[in-house]
């Protein structure tokens, strides 16, 4: 009978250490990915004021030049693209989602690129404070855009490398699709390669 006691104390301790693991590791990995989360909606927060800028640019521009209409059309195109995305908080925890919002604001830098680089033929345009105002401020805001998909990427690393050791990966994967690997942000193609400067 004392035998079978200490098997039991025994194995009641075993299957509480495993127990209190187990919760401490889930616990871990929600508070990363909570960490996570919270990281998205900063990147999403600097998107969004960047097209809230994007209008009062684009009127700016169209105020005080005559200015190619197809420049235009390529920054509404691509701004309403990216106003056509209801992705939700998803995004980090799918590849393909997180894609399709990469995809998205890459193509509405570089139009906005291009139409900053159009008016640079248009010393009005380049005098007029308006302008000046806010090309700096949207300047302010691809800055920050930078400074949030680092911070993200930190986030998500740790999160993918707290979760991918072992013995925590054998946890995140009871709960499946829960504790997906999270996506990064990458440079836009062809960023590896040096802008060519003609003269």
């Amino acid at each position: 009978m004392n035998r079978g006691l200490i098997a039991l104390g025994g194995l009641v301790i075993i299957v509480l250490i495993v127990v209190v693991g187990l919760t401490g590791t889930y616990n871990r990995l929600v508070t990363l990915d909570q960490a996570v989360q919270s990281q998205w909606a900063q990147v999403e927060s600097v998107y969004q004021r960047r097209a809230d800028l994007i209008p009062n640019l684009v009127a700016t521009v169209q105020g005080a030049a005559n200015f190619e209409k197809s420049t235009y059309i390529a920054v509404a195109q691509a701004r309403a693209k990216v106003g056509q995305l209801n992705l939700g908080s998803a995004v980090p925890n799918d590849p393909a989602a997180f894609a399709k919002f990469t995809a998205a604001q890459d193509a509405l830098s570089s139009a906005l690129t291009h139409l900053l680089a159009v008016s640079e033929n248009y010393p009005d345009l380049k005098a007029s404070q308006n302008f000046l105002d806010l090309q700096s401020q949207l300047e302010g805001s691809e800055n920050r855009i930078a400074v949030e998909r680092m911070r993200f990427n930190q986030a998500a690393q740790t999160f993918n490398t707290t979760r991918d050791t072992f013995p925590t990966v054998l946890v995140a994967g009871i709960f499946g699709s829960r504790f997906n690997e999270k996506a990064y942000f990458q440079s836009q193609p062809g960023a590896q390669n040096a802008p060519q400067v003609k003269f």
